[in-house]
């Protein structure tokens, strides 16, 4: 993944026995080239996780069974697995999918809608300002999909207590605790894996996208 350095550029310029005539322009128009890449590279990402989340759904709606260890965990608590708990498991784990599904769809969008605008921009104001609410999106995509899997665990959480309050089963406290202590667990090790993966993959395209920006508004403080 080539990476533009303005001050790495200009030393090189200047120890050229011929220099060649580059302006703030040609400077621009490089970083502009450069900045599309990265945008580029988040969008086909994006891309790539929304058709494995879909091909996911469909694997598992049609060929697998995604609600069998939950149903494991619930029948140790001593829940009833009876015909119609099954189908709400199976309705609300579709929903979430779906929710998912969604949300992954709509930035994959979102991150379109950037590109393509970064993409024909040609005033160096309007782009700074582009590559910044860019930025902003990315960043709001990690925060949603973290705040996705909390919500989720949430959901199960609650929903797990009410059909036990429903169906009238007691849990000792070591069983309760274990169950909290594991759904706690199960929320921390998801949050910190995603956050990791968007942190390596993503944060290391906007690192190279920021350092373009600040090299875009040296030239705008220049001009």
């Amino acid at each position: 993944m080539p990476e533009f350095d303005l001050d790495n550029f200009k030393k090189t310029w200047q120890q050229e026995p011929v220099r060649p005539k580059y302006d703030s322009k040609d400077i621009e128009s490089m970083l502009n080239k450069s900045s599309r890449n990265y945008v580029k590279y988040i969008l086909w990402i994006s891309l790539a996780e929304f058709i494995i989340i879909l091909l996911a759904n469909m694997y598992y709606s049609f060929l697998g069974d995604d609600t069998s260890d939950l149903m494991s965990v619930l029948g140790k608590l001593g829940i009833d697995h009876s015909e119609g708990f099954e189908t709400t498991i199976s309705h609300l784990y579709f929903v979430l999918k779906m929710v998912s599904l969604a949300l992954t769809g709509i930035f994959v969008y979102l991150f379109y809608q950037n590109y393509r605008k970064i993409k024909i921009e040609s005033n160096l104001k309007k782009l700074i300002l582009q590559i910044i609410k860019f930025k902003k999106t990315v960043q709001l995509f990690i925060v949603a999909n973290i705040g996705l899997v909390i919500l989720f665990t949430l959901i199960l959480g609650v929903f797990t207590i009410t059909v036990l309050v429903e169906q009238n089963v007691e849990l000792t406290n070591p069983t309760l605790t274990g169950f909290i202590t594991g759904l706690i667990l199960t929320m921390g090790i998801s949050v910190v894996l995603i956050w990791i993966y968007y942190r390596i993959v993503y944060g290391f395209i906007l690192r190279r996208l920021g350092k373009n920006l600040k090299q875009l508004q040296n030239i705008e403080e220049e001009n």
